[in-house]
């Protein structure tokens, strides 16, 4: 049934546009961020260590290589180094899986979570309010491994978009999102479909167990800091 939604071509990777999902400015720069698709959303931005290396006018392949295959670097970082080098019609390794972004259009607004291969996690409500993890707390990791091992699941089977990032989803469309070393690859549909469907079903059904678990660990921690 997911093939029906996930598209499969292969080519260049255009700049990711700007949306604005939620009516407060700084969610959707964060929002955008999560993509790694617009560089100059990292214009002001430290350009210090490998992000500078990646957003340097005068990167070379092999410097862009090694951080896109450092498993130490931060994910959205390789994310960026692996876009420039498909830019520049270089190789990349296929099909690594560097981050999974679900959004799911509640209440008017768009629940979005965002989970990268290096455990750092962002969350934005659909009212705007957000929580930044720099690293998963220990009651959600198993959960954050559980979405990344689903999802990995899914890339094996399908291909990149060759196409601009739609406009987040609306109604009640379910967006899953994969930022993989080739390229960005999406599928969306109806919840209840995509909750039948053998690929989408295991990504959706982690991401539901862990969502509790996130919004508990960032109530507590906002308590912690009152």
């Amino acid at each position: 049934m997911l093939g029906n939604w996930f598209r499969r071509k292969g080519g260049a990777v255009e700049p990711g546009p700007f949306y604005r999902p939620y009516r407060d400015d700084a969610a959707n720069q964060i929002y955008n961020l999560l993509f790694c698709d617009n560089i100059s959303l990292l214009n002001q931005q430290s350009k210090q260590g490998d992000l500078g290396a990646v957003l340097s006018d005068n990167i070379d392949r092999e410097t862009l290589d090694r951080i896109g295959n450092d498993l130490d670097v931060e994910s959205r970082t390789r994310v960026l180094a692996f876009n420039r080098l498909r830019a520049m019609k270089a190789s990349v390794p296929r099909k690594r899986l560097l981050g999974t972004i679900v959004e799911m259009p509640l209440h008017g607004g768009i629940d979005t979570l965002a989970i990268y291969l290096d455990h750092r996690l962002r969350y934005i409500n659909h009212t705007g309010k957000m929580a930044i993890f720099e690293s998963t707390p220990s009651p959600l990791s198993a959960g954050v491994d559980d979405v990344l091992s689903a999802s990995q699941f899914v890339v094996n089977r399908y291909g990149p978009w060759d196409r601009v990032r739609k406009a987040p989803p609306t109604g009640d469309l379910t967006r899953m999102t994969f930022l993989v070393s080739d390229g960005l690859y999406f599928g969306e549909g109806h919840a209840s479909d995509l909750l039948r469907d053998r690929f989408a079903a295991p990504v959706l059904s982690a991401v539901g167990r862990l969502m509790p678990l996130l919004v508990d660990e960032a109530l507590r921690i906002n308590r912690s800091k009152s």
